[in-house]
């Protein structure tokens, strides 16, 4: 039983130590192009997930009208399309070179068409260590509603949303 218990400390102290001492000295793979870490996906998207189910708003302040539309996507051209990309073209270098990938919202039409409360919860906060920036403090309310709608109805946008996105 005494060896059982020592085991037990042992392990409740060595573990801890021996992690953060990986850590502390430099082993984890920090780089863009560096291995992916054991259950890195796992535990940050769902803690990701876990918390934007939890705060994200229910409905939203805006309407999907053709005019809010047309706003979201001149917001969405003026401050998404270096990370997210726009209709028919490549990923930009800056979106090559991040980890992980920003989606590329326009190469698969249903990626990305999550709730709007959900993506103006990312839009607004940003997602920690994925190059996401949080909005709040650039767009006001109703621009990151504009924007969320936007993102939301990608797939069937009006006219006027698309021409604001064309190539100029």
């Amino acid at each position: 039983m005494k060896l059982f218990f020592a085991g037990l400390v042992l392990g409740c102290i060595l573990l801890p130590v021996a992690g953060f001492l990986y850590l502390r000295f430099g082993y984890v793979p920090v780089a863009v192009d560096g291995p992916v870490i054991p259950f890195e996906q796992l535990l940050a998207g769902s803690a990701i997930e876990a918390k934007i189910a939890r705060e994200a708003p229910a409905k939203a302040a805006l309407p999907p009208s053709e005019e809010n539309l047309i706003a979201g996507a001149k917001i969405y051209r003026e401050h998404c399309t270096e990370c997210h990309g726009l209709p028919g073209s490549n990923p930009s270098n800056a979106a090559k070179g991040m980890f992980p990938a920003p989606p590329q919202f326009f190469e698969h039409r249903g990626m990305g068409n999550d709730p709007v409360g959900q993506n103006y919860w990312i839009a607004a906060n940003g997602i920690r260590l994925t190059g996401m920036p949080g909005y709040k403090g650039t767009l006001n309310d109703e621009q990151l509603w504009q924007v969320s709608q936007f993102l939301s109805n990608r797939g069937k946008l009006p006219g006027g949303a698309e021409q604001a996105l064309a190539p100029r």
